[in-house]
């Protein structure tokens, strides 16, 4: 290819480009911020379209052949990135199972697009495309990326599956993602604008805009995340424990003793400090269907990792790990480290029926009835949220964590605390 193609094969695309920023703007102008933070460039023989955030990498051969099979493949490619970026999928990839990711972030962005006011359906790819998330539904109700990611990780596509899924939903590569100190505009700067588009969707009549899943993707995105570490310590419970006070010991008193009588201070060390240290507590897990897997696991594996950094532990601990689903499947006691990371490891998860919460608070009165739990702090209750809350306010702290907002969900009792996470916890 000579310099005088390469030029025309340049011009051409840029127009392409052009037509599909001027189409994007008119219809969907709460994008326009967004937009205007991301620029096209041209990478000849890539074969590939990929973004840092900055600018979406195109080549521009290819996008010229795409654009003769499909006039909208280059409003689709462009909406693809912009919603990549705005629901912040292309940062902190590192944490991510990247196999997992890449299908739930690809599948939920055509979603968010299925839905919005300016799709129409024109091949018979879309109508595969609209049939699969059908499909995807009846397992996952809603199709963020978030609970999509949650649905890979506990039941994977099997490898057929997974190619068919590439090949419906996957537009771009993600490769640039692996590498987040060379993202040029921060994740802080992209929430700024993310905030902005969700402000400016609201200045829109619903029938120019999006639809749920374009809500729910914004809502996620622009949550304030709870740090599980600091919440985690709330459940603390004052105990004591072999450690030297330093507080409350006179170092002038104690080397005056070994100066004028040899080997004998005037005064020893405090063998005893009161520590905050979790002491007592119960864990709850609904193992009901929504909840199961890899999910569970990852949770616990969180806890037990904030309690070990923070040094937690007591010598003797007496925590409970009960399953439950609408009935109490399990109870594991835990009496030391070693105990929780045999459950870790050999663990079973029982139940997967329908949610109740009070069969695990009715437990643990029996539980404190016989003497097992004379000193509990708190419960903690892992779940989606669907089921059915005690009707009375016990009398030690109570935490419903869930790894995601779901307005439809029951709301949490007054009397207990709530906590959303995300899937990285």
């Amino acid at each position: 290819m000579n310099e005088a193609e390469s030029k025309q094969i340049l011009e051409i695309s840029h127009k392409i480009i052009s037509a599909a920023h001027a189409k994007i703007l008119l219809s969907l102008r709460f994008l326009e911020i967004a937009m205007g933070n991301l620029t096209w460039e041209p990478v000849f023989g890539s074969g590939r379209y990929a973004c840092d955030g900055e600018k979406i990498f195109f080549d521009p051969e290819r996008l010229i052949l795409d654009y003769k099979r499909d006039r909208e493949f280059a409003v689709d490619l462009y909406l693809h990135e912009i919603f990549h970026m705005v629901f912040h999928h292309g940062f902190e990839y590192g944490k991510k199972d990247k196999k997992s990711w890449d299908l739930a972030a690809d599948i939920a962005v055509w979603t968010v697009m299925s839905e919005l006011d300016t799709f129409r359906e024109r091949s018979d790819e879309d109508a595969e495309r609209l049939l699969k998330l059908k499909t995807l539904r009846k397992r996952c109700p809603q199709l963020s990326a978030q609970k999509l990611y949650r649905l890979f990780l506990s039941e994977p596509p099997s490898y057929d599956e997974e190619a068919k899924l590439k090949r419906l939903f996957c537009a771009d590569s993600h490769e640039l993602w692996e590498q987040p100190e060379k993202i040029e505009i921060s994740l802080e700067q992209w929430k700024k604008i993310t905030e902005r588009v969700k402000a400016d969707l609201k200045s829109f009549s619903r029938n120019k805009a999006g639809g749920e899943s374009l809500d729910l993707e914004l809502a996620d995105a622009t949550r304030q995340k709870t740090d599980y570490g600091k919440f985690l310590r709330q459940f603390m419970t004052s105990g004591e424990a072999i450690h030297i006070n330093d507080e409350e010991f006179d170092y002038v008193y104690y080397n005056y003793g070994l100066e004028t009588y040899g080997n004998m201070p005037l005064v020893e060390p405090l063998e005893y400090k009161d520590v905050n240290r979790i002491n007592e507590f119960v864990i709850a897990l609904d193992t009901s269907a929504s909840c199961k897997g890899k999910v569970v696991q990852d949770f616990l594996q969180k806890t037990v990792g904030i309690m070990r950094s923070e040094d937690s532990f007591f010598k003797k601990i007496n925590v409970h790990i009960i399953q439950c689903d609408d009935q109490v499947r399990s109870d594991t006691k835990i009496t030391c480290e070693e105990d929780f990371e045999d459950f870790l490891k050999n663990g079973k998860l029982t139940g997967f029926g329908s949610t109740d919460f009070r069969p695990v608070f009715e437990y643990v009165d029996k539980l404190r009835d016989d003497g097992e739990l004379r000193h509990i702090k708190g419960l903690i209750y892992f779940t989606d949220g669907y089921g059915v809350y005690p009707g009375t306010m016990p009398d030690y702290d109570v935490a419903f964590v869930f790894l995601s907002e779901d307005d439809r969900a029951p709301s949490v009792p007054p009397w207990a605390s709530k906590l959303v996470l995300d899937e990285n916890l």
